[in-house]
């Protein structure tokens, strides 16, 4: 009972991330430039929450490593891009 639970709210969570991921890719179609680089920034994050939650369910190896490298992979692109609008 307990596991089915806990289940049925992991497919809830996942819904729930993909709706967020919709509409980090709303914000992202906003004219803006830092409209874009929140946009990426949420959508990196939010991808690599999904992997965790899916590593999680179906036991794949390596999740964790893989989501905190797109998480800072995410991280230091958006600074960078940041950085090089700013020059211009």
């Amino acid at each position: 009972m307990m596991t089915e639970l806990l289940l049925i709210s992991h497919y809830i969570l996942i819904i729930a991330i993909i709706i967020f991921m919709l509409a980090s890719i709303r914000m992202a179609s906003h004219s803006t430039i830092a409209m874009g680089l929140i946009a990426s920034s949420v959508f990196s994050f939010t991808v690599a929450l999904l992997l965790l939650i899916v590593g999680e369910m179906h036991n794949i190896g390596f999740y964790r490593d893989i989501s905190i490298a797109i998480i800072l992979l995410g991280f230091v692109g958006t600074i960078a891009f940041a950085a090089v609008i700013r020059r211009d």
